[in-house]
């Protein structure tokens, strides 16, 4: 069990865990999991930690489908800030407790400020990380934004 798993289960929201072999060599963790897992794209989401204004240890998380680019500007304005940076991946792993292409946006060692493409808004399931590469965990997009705080906003262009 993963700190992901634990917190659905915990709070006794419905899901479903998908499981797949991860292939160290394919080139995009998100959309291995879409292709293994027969899923559309469009409904496989990434977790992505971001940093503001400048300091490597002010993170957001945005969680946007696996296809789809993270706008930093976008992002900066989702979470009031002038500027955003992608998260070094080393403080990204050690602030969320999870590894590189595991990070869940559930259970993470401390509560980041949260935002979800809006795309996800309208869905009736959505898959993140279950916290470690080659797991799923699906889930109904509002129990996401329940249990980590998040807004729905704008964060990719289309």
């Amino acid at each position: 069990m993963t700190p992901a798993i634990n917190l659905v289960k915990k709070k006794k929201i419905p899901h479903t865990i998908h499981q797949y072999e991860h292939d160290p060599n394919h080139e995009s963790y998100g959309l291995e999991a879409a292709e293994a897992l027969g899923q559309d794209p469009e409904s496989v989401f990434k977790t992505l930690l971001f940093s503001l204004n400048g300091d490597a240890k002010n993170l957001a998380v945005a969680i946007i489908p696996v296809e789809l680019k993270l706008n930093l500007k976008m992002a900066a304005k989702a979470a009031g800030a002038k500027k955003a940076e992608m998260a070094d991946k080393d403080i990204a792993q050690k602030i969320t407790g999870y590894v590189l292409g595991g990070i869940s946006p559930l259970g993470q060692k401390r509560a980041l400020p949260t935002y979800i493409h809006i795309s996800a808004e309208s869905r009736q399931a959505m898959c993140v990380s279950a916290g470690r590469r080659g797991l799923e965990i699906e889930l109904a997009p509002h129990d996401l934004a329940s249990l980590t705080r998040a807004k729905f906003t704008s964060l990719c262009e289309a």
